[in-house]
């Protein structure tokens, strides 16, 4: 038995026996045990000063991003770039002394929209959600949002590459108005050349309504349909969805929908496209993904013969 051992093996039996006894059996002066005791109360109290100031930047940097990052990707990302180079199982401990925790997924029902029997469009995407640059392929759906006050229906228009919401709306009403905006949203404001974009989703009837239809082939969009009922066939939207009821609309009740849209509105524009850090985009946001693929092609551009 070693020194250390000798002096864990007295502090451990001091409450039993006297210390200057158990100092003289075992061959070890007391005052330096007394001494190693107190070197050991000192690193205790360094380690918990150490601790805490972790315990700091670990709550800031989760609260600054809306307290739904988790310790098994994102928050230890972020903490990384902060130049912390902790592991996740030392990020999750540290969340358990800070008393915090990510959003977790949970089951919740919700209306089911009649599917229409028949499409209008292909099925173009085959459940091959990939694109090699931004607006080669959209995929949109609708969701319901629930308030006191009733549903907010939210559109959204998500670019497959970068997973960016590039087009949303939101209304009281499942009118074909709603994806009109959304998918209108999306054009406005990206401006894909003709015929190079799919626009993906179910066979709702908004989707499959003539007057979307007939804009869509106006802007020249490729319009694709996946087949009746089945989530699989737009599981890209569907997993924005999730992770927007999840970080947000679940977090709290909604008294009205004015409310719920304020929030949806910062959570997509303020937090979702420019910070929220997606696993499948290399921990980076959306929008810092679309600046890295620019960035390269005008380096190949620059660089090129």
């Amino acid at each position: 038995m070693n020194r250390a051992d000798v002096y864990r093996f007295i502090d451990a039996e001091k409450t039993t026996y006297p210390v200057r006894l158990l100092c003289r059996l075992l061959g070890v002066g007391h005052s330096a045990f007394y001494q190693w005791l107190r070197a050991g109360r000192q690193r205790a109290a360094d380690r918990e000063r150490h601790d805490q100031h972790r315990v700091e930047v670990t709550r800031q940097a989760w609260s600054e991003h809306r307290g739904v990052y988790g310790a098994r990707r994102r928050l230890t990302a972020e903490l990384h770039d902060r130049g912390h180079r902790w592991n996740r199982k030392a990020v999750a401990r540290l969340m358990r002394l800070a008393g915090i925790e990510g959003a977790h997924r949970r089951q919740r029902g919700r209306p089911r929209r009649k599917a229409a029997a028949t499409a209008t469009a292909p099925d173009l995407v085959q459940r091959q959600f990939t694109a090699t640059a931004p607006n080669r392929l959209w995929v949109a759906d609708i969701s319901y949002l629930r308030t006191w006050e009733g549903f907010l229906y939210l559109a959204v228009v998500v670019d497959a590459y970068s997973r960016r919401v590039v087009g949303w709306a939101m209304a009281d009403h499942l009118r074909t108005e709603l994806i009109l905006d959304a998918v209108g949203m999306a054009i406005q404001h990206r401006r894909p050349a003709r015929d190079q974009v799919i626009h993906h989703s179910d066979r709702g009837a908004q989707y499959t309504s003539f007057e979307f239809g007939r804009t869509l082939r106006s802007c020249g969009v490729l319009a694709s349909m996946g087949s009746v009922a089945d989530c699989y066939d737009n599981a890209m939207a569907e997993t924005f969805f999730a992770t927007l009821k999840t970080e947000l609309v679940y977090t709290r009740a909604w008294p009205s929908r004015h409310e719920l849209e304020m929030e949806v509105f910062s959570y997509i524009e303020g937090f979702y496209n420019p910070r929220r850090r997606h696993s499948r985009l290399g921990n980076v946001s959306p929008d810092t993904y679309e600046k890295i693929h620019q960035h390269s092609l005008t380096h190949i551009e620059v660089s090129g013969p």
